[in-house]
């Protein structure tokens, strides 16, 4: 029978989703990031799954969201997203460490994904840390230093920014220590899939496929770098999407 258990890992609320008899076990982990406004009970249904293939699944929740969420203005964490995205980061760290400790983790099998927002994080985070096993960015831009730009551009044109362009400029700079996109020696051929559909209007659907269509000739075996794309799809995950990333997650880790 798969548990789902609310626990606090490295002070991060998360939930835990493992079959009840093997909750104490060393398992292959994923810890699966959620998108922006929304929290990590939200994708249960993909967690069921892959606990039901062994997998231990960790859900956590990001800064100013569910369990997390203060009382700050739609605007005011709309501005705050970058910052939520590189905490994501340092936390996931954090979470790995004490898996780490409790011997949880199987063989270093440590994968990483998450849905738009959590995309974004997981590319992000392949810049960062070479223990990541296997990935899934599911309607996330590995582009993130241009997606931020763009983001910048939109809130100008509503008059809509209350922060200095010293302030914006310091962003990019930060950001360009995170942009898979400048870094693709870092992906060092482990597998990596993408699901985007191409009617996608928040997070551009051609960030994620020009960045596989070059970072694929950085694999030997290109069968570990894989682009999953739904015509006639906006920025909503599929079932389609979810059984394609448990498939990807079962062959690959």
């Amino acid at each position: 029978m798969i548990g789902v258990f609310n626990e606090t890992i490295a002070a991060v609320p998360c939930l835990v989703i493992v079959d009840r008899t093997k909750e104490n076990e060393a398992l292959p982990t994923i810890t699966y990031f959620h998108g922006f406004t929304s929290a990590k009970e939200h994708n249960l249904p993909l967690a069921y799954l892959l606990a039901e293939e062994g997998f231990r699944v960790i859900l956590p929740d990001s800064m100013l969201h569910g369990d997390r969420e203060q009382k700050v203005s739609g605007k005011k964490r709309q501005i705050s997203f970058w910052d939520i995205v590189m905490q994501n980061v340092v936390e996931l760290k954090d979470i790995k460490t004490e898996l780490d400790s409790k011997q949880l983790v199987l063989d270093g099998r440590f994968g990483v994904a998450g849905t738009s927002m959590g995309g974004i994080t997981t590319a992000a985070a392949l810049t960062q840390y070479p223990w990541i096993t296997t990935a899934g960015i599911l309607m996330g831009s590995p582009k993130i230093k241009i997606y931020a730009k763009t983001l910048v551009d939109s809130f100008k044109k509503m008059g809509d920014l209350p922060v200095t362009d010293e302030v914006i400029g310091h962003l990019y700079g930060r950001l360009e220590h995170y942009d898979l996109s400048r870094q693709m020696d870092k992906l060092n051929e482990r597998p990596l899939l993408f699901w985007h559909g191409e009617s996608d209007p928040v997070v551009p659907f051609d960030h994620s496929y020009t960045f596989y269509d070059e970072a694929k000739h950085y694999y030997t075996n290109q069968e570990k770098i894989h682009f999953i794309k739904e015509e006639n799809r906006d920025h909503k995950v599929s079932r389609y999407a979810i059984l394609e990333t448990v498939k990807w997650f079962k062959q690959h880790l």
